[in-house]
Protein backbone atom coordinates (compact mmCIF):
# COMPACT_ATOMS: atom_id res chain seq x y z
CA UNK A 1 0.00 0.00 0.00
CA UNK A 2 2.96 2.35 0.51
CA UNK A 3 3.16 5.38 -1.80
CA UNK A 4 0.00 4.44 -3.69
CA UNK A 5 -2.55 7.11 -4.40
CA UNK A 6 -5.35 4.54 -4.05
CA UNK A 7 -5.76 1.92 -1.37
CA UNK A 8 -6.46 -1.52 -2.82
CA UNK A 9 -8.27 -3.74 -0.34
CA UNK A 10 -7.20 -7.38 -0.47
CA UNK A 11 -8.52 -10.42 1.32
CA UNK A 12 -7.06 -13.80 2.16
CA UNK A 13 -8.11 -17.42 2.04
CA UNK A 14 -6.63 -19.80 4.62
CA UNK A 15 -5.97 -23.49 4.09
CA UNK A 16 -5.10 -25.03 7.46
CA UNK A 17 -3.04 -28.23 7.30
CA UNK A 18 -1.37 -30.50 9.83
CA UNK A 19 2.41 -30.29 10.08
CA UNK A 20 2.70 -33.89 11.27
CA UNK A 21 4.19 -32.71 14.57
CA UNK A 22 2.40 -33.48 17.83
CA UNK A 23 3.42 -33.31 21.50
CA UNK A 24 2.09 -34.63 24.80
CA UNK A 25 4.40 -32.85 27.28
CA UNK A 26 5.69 -29.38 28.07
CA UNK A 27 9.21 -30.47 27.18
CA UNK A 28 7.95 -31.59 23.80
CA UNK A 29 6.02 -28.35 23.34
CA UNK A 30 9.09 -26.30 24.13
CA UNK A 31 11.23 -28.28 21.67
CA UNK A 32 8.75 -27.99 18.80
CA UNK A 33 8.07 -24.30 19.41
CA UNK A 34 11.70 -23.89 18.40
CA UNK A 35 11.34 -26.04 15.27
CA UNK A 36 7.95 -25.36 13.68
CA UNK A 37 7.58 -22.69 10.96
CA UNK A 38 6.52 -19.20 11.93
CA UNK A 39 3.27 -19.71 10.02
CA UNK A 40 2.37 -22.31 12.65
CA UNK A 41 3.19 -19.95 15.51
CA UNK A 42 1.05 -17.25 13.92
CA UNK A 43 -1.88 -19.60 13.34
CA UNK A 44 -1.94 -20.91 16.91
CA UNK A 45 -1.71 -17.45 18.46
CA UNK A 46 -4.03 -15.58 16.10
CA UNK A 47 -6.72 -17.71 14.52
CA UNK A 48 -9.26 -17.09 17.27
CA UNK A 49 -9.25 -13.38 16.42
CA UNK A 50 -10.66 -14.17 12.97
CA UNK A 51 -13.70 -15.81 14.54
CA UNK A 52 -16.93 -13.84 14.44
CA UNK A 53 -18.02 -15.19 17.81
CA UNK A 54 -16.38 -13.21 20.62
CA UNK A 55 -17.30 -15.79 23.28
CA UNK A 56 -13.65 -16.57 23.86
CA UNK A 57 -12.17 -18.51 26.72
CA UNK A 58 -9.70 -17.00 29.14
CA UNK A 59 -6.96 -18.57 27.03
CA UNK A 60 -7.13 -16.78 23.69
CA UNK A 61 -4.41 -18.83 22.01
CA UNK A 62 -4.14 -22.52 21.25
CA UNK A 63 -1.02 -23.10 23.34
CA UNK A 64 -2.54 -21.69 26.51
CA UNK A 65 -5.78 -23.57 25.96
CA UNK A 66 -4.02 -26.92 25.49
CA UNK A 67 -1.73 -26.43 28.49
CA UNK A 68 -4.83 -25.75 30.59
CA UNK A 69 -7.20 -28.43 29.32
CA UNK A 70 -4.82 -31.29 28.47
CA UNK A 71 -1.93 -30.79 30.91
CA UNK A 72 -3.82 -28.97 33.69
CA UNK A 73 -0.89 -26.59 34.16
CA UNK A 74 -3.14 -23.62 34.80
CA UNK A 75 -0.40 -21.28 36.04
CA UNK A 76 1.52 -21.68 32.79
CA UNK A 77 -1.67 -21.38 30.75
CA UNK A 78 -2.30 -17.99 32.33
CA UNK A 79 1.25 -16.86 31.57
CA UNK A 80 0.96 -17.92 27.92
CA UNK A 81 -2.42 -16.23 27.60
CA UNK A 82 -1.02 -13.04 29.13
CA UNK A 83 1.67 -12.57 26.47
CA UNK A 84 0.95 -9.21 24.85
CA UNK A 85 0.83 -9.95 21.13
CA UNK A 86 0.74 -6.24 20.35
CA UNK A 87 4.24 -5.87 21.80
CA UNK A 88 5.83 -7.90 18.99
CA UNK A 89 6.72 -6.83 15.48
CA UNK A 90 8.19 -10.14 14.26
CA UNK A 91 7.13 -13.75 14.54
CA UNK A 92 10.59 -14.77 15.71
CA UNK A 93 10.37 -12.45 18.71
CA UNK A 94 6.95 -13.91 19.55
CA UNK A 95 8.35 -17.44 19.20
CA UNK A 96 11.16 -16.51 21.61
CA UNK A 97 8.68 -15.12 24.14
CA UNK A 98 6.65 -18.35 24.06
CA UNK A 99 9.76 -20.49 24.51
CA UNK A 100 11.06 -18.31 27.34
CA UNK A 101 7.72 -18.50 29.13
CA UNK A 102 7.72 -22.29 29.01
CA UNK A 103 11.41 -22.44 30.00
CA UNK A 104 10.87 -20.23 33.05
CA UNK A 105 7.90 -22.31 34.16
CA UNK A 106 9.76 -25.60 33.77
CA UNK A 107 12.82 -24.33 35.63
CA UNK A 108 10.70 -23.24 38.59
CA UNK A 109 8.61 -26.41 38.68
CA UNK A 110 9.32 -28.55 41.77
CA UNK A 111 7.62 -31.67 40.39
CA UNK A 112 7.52 -33.58 37.09
CA UNK A 113 5.44 -31.83 34.46
CA UNK A 114 2.25 -33.48 33.28
CA UNK A 115 1.89 -35.69 30.22
CA UNK A 116 -1.46 -35.94 28.50
CA UNK A 117 -3.05 -38.94 26.84
CA UNK A 118 -2.22 -39.55 23.20
CA UNK A 119 -5.72 -38.53 22.10
CA UNK A 120 -5.24 -35.15 23.81
CA UNK A 121 -1.91 -34.38 22.11
CA UNK A 122 -1.25 -30.93 20.70
CA UNK A 123 -1.11 -31.12 16.91
CA UNK A 124 0.80 -28.29 15.29
CA UNK A 125 -0.90 -26.91 12.22
CA UNK A 126 0.08 -24.26 9.74
CA UNK A 127 -1.82 -22.15 7.26
CA UNK A 128 -1.26 -21.78 3.54
CA UNK A 129 -2.55 -18.34 2.62
CA UNK A 130 -3.83 -17.06 -0.70
CA UNK A 131 -4.18 -13.29 -1.19
CA UNK A 132 -6.98 -12.13 -3.47
CA UNK A 133 -8.36 -8.71 -4.46
CA UNK A 134 -11.73 -7.74 -3.02
CA UNK A 135 -12.61 -5.33 -5.81
CA UNK A 136 -12.77 -2.47 -3.30
CA UNK A 137 -10.47 0.46 -4.09
CA UNK A 138 -10.37 3.73 -2.14
CA UNK A 139 -9.51 6.77 -4.28
CA UNK A 140 -9.14 9.23 -1.40
CA UNK A 141 -8.96 9.37 2.38
CA UNK A 142 -12.69 10.04 2.69
CA UNK A 143 -13.41 7.24 0.25
CA UNK A 144 -11.19 4.95 2.32
CA UNK A 145 -13.42 5.34 5.36
CA UNK A 146 -16.54 4.84 3.25
CA UNK A 147 -15.15 1.62 1.82
CA UNK A 148 -14.19 0.52 5.34
CA UNK A 149 -17.90 0.21 6.18
CA UNK A 150 -18.24 -2.52 3.53
CA UNK A 151 -15.02 -4.36 4.32
CA UNK A 152 -15.23 -8.07 5.11
CA UNK A 153 -13.77 -9.44 8.32
CA UNK A 154 -11.25 -11.51 6.34
CA UNK A 155 -9.94 -8.40 4.56
CA UNK A 156 -9.76 -6.43 7.80
CA UNK A 157 -7.87 -9.30 9.44
CA UNK A 158 -5.38 -9.46 6.57
CA UNK A 159 -4.59 -5.73 6.52
CA UNK A 160 -4.50 -5.30 10.31
CA UNK A 161 -3.24 -8.54 11.88
CA UNK A 162 -1.39 -10.33 9.09
CA UNK A 163 0.39 -7.31 7.64
CA UNK A 164 1.70 -6.12 10.98
CA UNK A 165 3.08 -9.34 12.42
CA UNK A 166 3.19 -12.26 10.01
CA UNK A 167 4.44 -10.09 7.13
CA UNK A 168 6.81 -8.17 9.40
CA UNK A 169 5.48 -4.64 9.02
CA UNK A 170 5.81 -2.31 11.99
CA UNK A 171 2.30 -1.01 11.52
CA UNK A 172 -0.92 -2.04 9.80
CA UNK A 173 -1.55 -1.40 6.10
CA UNK A 174 -4.22 1.22 6.78
CA UNK A 175 -1.96 3.42 8.89
CA UNK A 176 0.92 3.08 6.44
CA UNK A 177 -1.25 4.29 3.57
CA UNK A 178 -2.86 7.13 5.52
CA UNK A 179 0.58 8.37 6.58
CA UNK A 180 1.64 8.36 2.93
CA UNK A 181 -1.40 10.51 2.15
CA UNK A 182 -0.22 13.09 4.68
CA UNK A 183 -2.70 12.06 7.37
CA UNK A 184 -0.36 11.05 10.15
CA UNK A 185 -3.07 12.01 12.66
CA UNK A 186 -5.41 9.36 11.31
CA UNK A 187 -2.60 6.83 10.98
CA UNK A 188 -1.63 7.32 14.63
CA UNK A 189 -5.26 7.08 15.77
CA UNK A 190 -5.71 3.73 14.02
CA UNK A 191 -2.33 2.52 15.27
CA UNK A 192 -3.58 3.29 18.78
CA UNK A 193 -6.38 0.72 18.51
CA UNK A 194 -5.65 -2.60 20.18
CA UNK A 195 -7.08 -5.29 17.88
CA UNK A 196 -6.61 -7.97 20.53
CA UNK A 197 -9.26 -6.48 22.81
CA UNK A 198 -11.89 -6.04 20.10
CA UNK A 199 -13.93 -8.20 17.79
CA UNK A 200 -13.33 -7.55 14.10
CA UNK A 201 -16.74 -5.86 13.92
CA UNK A 202 -15.77 -3.56 16.78
CA UNK A 203 -12.39 -2.84 15.20
CA UNK A 204 -14.04 -1.93 11.89
CA UNK A 205 -16.52 0.36 13.64
CA UNK A 206 -13.78 2.09 15.63
CA UNK A 207 -11.82 2.76 12.43
CA UNK A 208 -14.96 4.14 10.77
CA UNK A 209 -15.56 6.40 13.78
CA UNK A 210 -12.02 7.78 13.48
CA UNK A 211 -12.88 8.79 9.93
CA UNK A 212 -16.18 10.35 10.98
CA UNK A 213 -14.41 12.30 13.70
CA UNK A 214 -11.86 13.62 11.23
CA UNK A 215 -14.60 14.74 8.83
CA UNK A 216 -16.33 16.52 11.67
CA UNK A 217 -13.19 18.55 12.34
CA UNK A 218 -12.68 19.46 8.69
Amino acid sequence: MTNQTSFIFDTELHLVVLTGVSVTTLVGLRAELHNVPTSSIFLHTHREYLAHDFQRSNHANDFARWVSTALHEEALAEKLAAIDLLAFTTMESLREALINTVDEYLSALDRPSQECRAEEAFHFCQSHNFVLPTGLVAKSVNDFFEKMKKLSSASLYFHFFEARLRLGHRTNDFSRWLADQGRRDLADAIDGLNPYTRTLDELREDIVQIGIGAQGKA
